[in-house]
């Protein structure tokens, strides 16, 4: 086992999040506790701004201006799932 922060990371929301035992995270393959997580952060980003309106997104991100890129990021995973295309707002965005 490494002593990294990046093992810390991966089992500690394992462990709290999906109630895991240590048991079950070691008897894992290593290619599905990556799924996992994966799913556990999809998740994570599809419901961190449940309840909020635009306007509440707006007054919050006058003090954080990092919620509107995280509320991109939700509204993206949202489309995506809902089968909603992503609008295309500039030709720029187009281009690339």
């Amino acid at each position: 086992m490494s002593n990294s922060p990046e093992v810390v990371n991966l089992y500690i929301p394992l462990m709290k999040q999906l109630n895991m035992s240590w048991e079950n995270i070691k008897n894992t393959p290593s290619h599905e506790l990556l799924g996992l997580m994966k799913g556990l952060s999809e998740y994570n980003i599809l419901h961190s701004f449940d309840g909020y309106t635009e306007s509440d997104v707006t007054e919050m991100s006058r003090n954080k201006p990092e919620i509107r890129q995280q509320y991109a990021d939700f509204k993206r995973a949202k489309n995506k799932y809902s089968g909603k295309k992503e609008r295309i707002q500039s030709f720029k965005e187009l281009i690339n």
